[in-house]
């Protein structure tokens, strides 16, 4: 039994120490935060393919030449980026990020030929894998404990970049009525900033792949080694002269996991909704702005647009968040429902030559999309681990960019057909009308076998859609003995479409 005196002792050392660890916790998530929200600052983006216009660009070079080497340029560097993401440890990648950043406003802004602008689609297309830094970062600071609300901060103060970007540009255009020339000089400036600040940011111990065995003080083991724990392990000077053998070990049961988990039929089911929904949804996207441009050029609402996309689809994905069904009879039909509605707005925004209309019809359409990704995100990252859920991720986001680099190499380059982009939403609409008539009928099938089962075999309850983070670090925590309950993992990891995604939602948006 220790004695009160020696109790109260250790009480009294102990508080100073917690009480510098929360203000060091607090001072890195208020600094991660205002990087995140400064980063999203470039109000000229939303006005991208007006200046474009106005620097004697025809048409049919954006559609057909300087747009489509965005999805290209994308495919080549999205694996490179990745792995270097996690073995550099992040902060290598946002200063990247940044740097990019600043070469494709600087080849905006001096660039005079087709072929400057297309290095500058390069160079964003690097910025756009590059997102997974920051959206991983955070996981790699801070304690499991910490990952909900490291992650609902992280994501706030990037929509609240985004927004502000875009009412920010849009009053600047309207109201101060700046030229586009202008305005992106603003945007640099901001960027230029952003870059000091990536610049001071701390620089994280582990990594969830390359870097595994320097660990931060307070962090879990791996969960794969903790599923399929081996013999003990060597001390650390063993470890480094067998680093390459571990690394191939840890891969191997990688694999063996995803291909077991694979049979699962409602993580195929939201895997192929993620890679030939997002594909089309960022066709759209890349090429709306063309589109609005072709309605009515005398009317530039762009930002405005931008801002209440970005404030819809935060409110439909927090609202999916309260949906609760029973998702392995329903979820199919839910999909179809989401598609066809997007089906029908798509088709109105070629159809219906009111810029308005195409408005209100994008506004919607992104809603619908972002609507299903918090759903989408939580439902393959319920049964698998933080490394699995970021393998998942990785291999739907290359999947879905090699589906889009396809389509657009056919439908958008001069290589190919080189449809002008009323035509090429023409070709868009019959995709998604396509895939909402494949998930009825799969939907359709389902419910014949349900009703031929009879109601005896009871399906898996609803599961209650709360955070995609949440579900895959609470078997960790049972397993150390942690009633904390669930917390979030790193699903977020490869949220092109999530996080992911929404500055690159409206990045893409601007170059349509």
């Amino acid at each position: 039994m220790v004695p009160t005196g020696q109790v109260a002792e250790k009480q009294t050392c102990e508080e100073p120490r917690q009480d510098h660890e929360l203000k060091s916790w607090r001072c890195l998530v208020f600094y991660l935060c205002f990087f995140g929200f400064m980063a999203q600052l470039r109000p000229g983006e939303s006005f991208i393919t007006p200046f474009l216009l106005e620097r004697k660009f025809t048409k049919e070079q954006v559609t057909n030449e300087i747009i489509p080497m965005l999805p290209y340029s994308h495919l080549a560097v999205l694996v490179p980026v990745f792995l270097l993401t996690d073995y550099l440890r992040y902060k290598p990648v946002l200063v990247l990020q940044c740097l990019s950043f600043v070469c494709v406003w600087l080849l905006l802004l001096l660039g005079t030929s087709v072929v400057h602008m297309q290095l500058m689609e390069v160079f964003y297309s690097v910025t756009m894998a590059a997102r997974i830094a920051y959206s991983s970062y955070i996981f790699s600071l801070v304690h499991p404990s910490r990952y909900q609300r490291m992650a609902s901060y992280s994501r706030a103060a990037v929509l609240l970049g985004v927004f502000i970007s875009s009412v920010l540009g849009q009053a600047l255009v309207t109201v101060g009525h700046i030229s586009t020339y202008t305005l992106n000089c603003v945007s640099l400036g901001f960027i230029l900033f952003s870059l000091v600040l990536s610049l001071f940011l701390k620089r994280p111990k582990r990594s969830l792949f390359f870097n595994r065995s320097t660990l931060a003080r307070g962090a879990l083991p791996c969960e794969l080694d903790q599923m399929h724990p081996g013999p003990d392990r060597p001390e650390t000077r063993k470890l480094d002269r067998m680093l390459g053998t571990c690394r191939d070990s840890f891969l191997v049961r990688m694999l063996s996991e995803l291909v077991e988990n694979a049979r699962q039929p409602q993580l195929r089911l939201w895997c192929l909704w993620w890679v030939f929904n997002s594909s089309g949804y960022y066709l759209i996207t890349y090429y709306v702005h063309v589109l609005w441009r072709s309605t009515d050029s005398s009317l530039s609402y762009n930002g405005a647009v931008d801002a209440a996309s970005t404030l819809l689809s935060a409110i439909t994905s927090f609202s999916a968040g309260f949906l609760s069904i029973r998702w392995t009879l329903w979820s199919k039909l839910v999909i179809a429902g989401v598609i066809a509605i997007q089906a029908s707005l798509v088709f109105c925004m070629f159809q219906i030559r009111d810029i308005w209309v195409c408005y209100v019809t994008f506004v919607l359409f992104r809603g619908a999309y972002q609507f299903l990704v918090p759903i989408a995100t939580f439902q393959i990252a319920s049964s698998l681990s933080k490394e699995l859920c970021a393998l998942v991720f990785g291999i739907n986001t290359f999947l879905a960019t090699a589906l889009k680099t396809c389509i657009t190499l056919v439908v958008s380059d001069k290589r190919g057909l080189g449809l002008q982009v009323r035509d090429q939403f023409r070709i868009y609409f019959i995709y998604f009308l396509m895939l909402s008539i494949t998930c009825f009928a799969w939907a359709g099938l389902d419910g014949l076998r349900y009703c031929q089962r009879g109601r005896h075999q009871p399906l898996a309850q609803a599961q209650e859609l709360r955070s995609p983070l949440e579900t895959s670090v609470q078997a960790i925590s049972l397993q150390d003995g942690d009633l904390r309950g669930p917390q979030p993992s790193a699903p977020q990891l490869l949220s092109e479409d999530g996080m992911e995604d929404d500055r690159g939602d409206l990045r893409v948006e601007a170059k349509a």
